[in-house]
């Protein structure tokens, strides 16, 4: 494989984004805004906005999900960036790591000195079984979801085929589903906010209050191994080992690496990108890695000449609790089989020696599938210049990866985040 560098370095020197959940009456260009302008505050320095010279929005499905297309310009427009060139792109639920990894091209290439880049999604528009059918035009139309699989779907048969090879348990996914609430908990910004533990004793109050038999749910696995409360989606995958549909934006800006110290005291420096892509899952001979992610992630770590090792702490795309076991072995962390012996045992927890998903991942923060990619750099952003709050990873840390898949791993980004002092 070539080990191509980018022609010029690239700098991130501000982050926003706006609070992932479920927001009727607000559209998709309301909360790119939110985001938008929680970038701009975020600037160390400073930014004029007129410095900008193009935007890049990340974004699966405004078209099925609002019925509205073309929303560059729109977006561009509604944060006053008009006339700059506007660039919509699309890989599913990569599509935001696809536009960082074009602005960063951007900016590498020497066309642009200062981009937007962003991702956004507004997905609660539409009933559940409309949004079901919107995500599976990312799959094969043509030979997938006509033998019946939908997503969890898809997941279940990788988790079972995990399940078989390494002898992971359906307990294993719950454990990541505990961990990543937790994280999530810490995170204003999360869709659900909230521990699996509270959230157990919300329904058991809700039950007194209404004068209904209260669950005895005598812990976290416990009420996560009730039927009634976790229901089955895809066998064994449950609904807490799902990601939720959600609205959300996040916006980030890039400038060339000459230009960071002119709008940040603590710029975070883009030193590797990755990308690869992959036929359907059907086509796939195992189904317990990603190859996609292998081939990325490697190209990502060659690019910046670092090793899975120096990685202090991972953003992975956990749409499915076993989605993030199986990143963490593509991603190098682990050897394959030993992802889920490494959740189980507390390795890939905020104080574990390789912190996984510290916002919540899209398990807790929340999973607008256009704006995915570029909420995980948020995070990375805050984790390295500690500013994380509660959450913050204790320690001196100096290399955060983002991991941004589309469908069932047609599509993987990787991007590595170096702090330098």
């Amino acid at each position: 494989m070539p080990n191509h560098k980018l022609a010029r370095g690239v700098a991130l020197v501000g982050a926003g984004m706006s609070k992932f959940g479920a927001f009727k009456g607000k559209t998709s260009r309301d909360l790119f805004v939110e985001a938008y302008v929680e970038m701009l505050e975020s600037v160390d320095l400073g930014i004029n906005p007129k410095e900008i010279e193009a935007l890049y929005v990340g974004n699966y499905s405004c078209d099925l999900f609002e019925g509205q297309g073309h929303i560059a310009p729109i977006m561009a427009s509604w944060t006053g960036l008009n006339p700059l060139p506007a660039v919509r792109v699309e890989d599913a639920c990569a599509s935001a790591g696809l536009a960082l990894r074009e602005g960063i091209l951007a900016i590498a290439s020497g066309m642009y000195d200062v981009v937007v880049v962003s991702g956004v999604e507004k997905m609660t528009d539409l009933p559940t079984e409309k949004v079901t059918d919107t995500l599976a035009t990312a799959a094969d139309v043509q030979y997938e979801i006509p033998a019946g699989f939908t997503f969890p779907g898809f997941y279940a048969a990788m988790a079972t085929a995990y399940m078989h090879a390494y002898g992971a348990t359906p307990e294993t996914f719950m454990r990541v589903g505990i961990k990543n609430h937790q994280n999530g908990s810490m995170n204003e910004k999360a869709q659900f906010g909230a521990t699996i533990s509270s959230m157990m004793e919300g329904r058991k109050a809700s039950a007194a209050k209404k004068g209904l038999p209260i669950p005895e749910w005598k812990d976290e696995m416990d009420f996560l191994h009730d039927d009634r409360a976790n229901p089955i989606i895809a066998w064994p995958m449950r609904l807490y080992d799902c990601s939720p549909i959600s609205d959300g934006a996040a916006v980030v800006l890039l400038v060339s690496e000459d230009l960071a110290s002119k709008y940040s005291r603590n710029p975070i420096y883009i030193t590797g990108t990755g990308q690869a892509s992959d036929g359907a899952l059907h086509d796939r001979q195992i189904l317990t890695s990603i190859p996609s992610a292998r081939l990325a992630a490697n190209q990502a770590y060659q690019m910046a000449g670092i090793t899975p090792a120096d990685i202090d702490f991972a953003e992975v795309h956990d749409c499915f609790t076993i989605a993030e076991i199986i990143a963490t072995e593509d991603l190098g962390f682990f050897e394959p089989g030993k992802g889920w012996i490494a959740a189980e045992q507390g390795d890939t927890s905020r104080i574990g020696p390789k912190p996984i998903n510290l916002s919540g991942g899209l398990k807790s923060k929340g999973h607008p599938v256009g704006a995915s990619g570029v909420g995980q750099v948020v995070e990375v952003w805050k984790q390295l210049r500690g500013q994380a709050g509660e959450r913050q990873v204790p320690g001196k840390l100096r290399y955060g990866l983002t991991h941004n898949v589309g469908g069932t791993g047609q599509t993987c980004l990787v991007h590595i985040f170096e702090r330098r002092d």
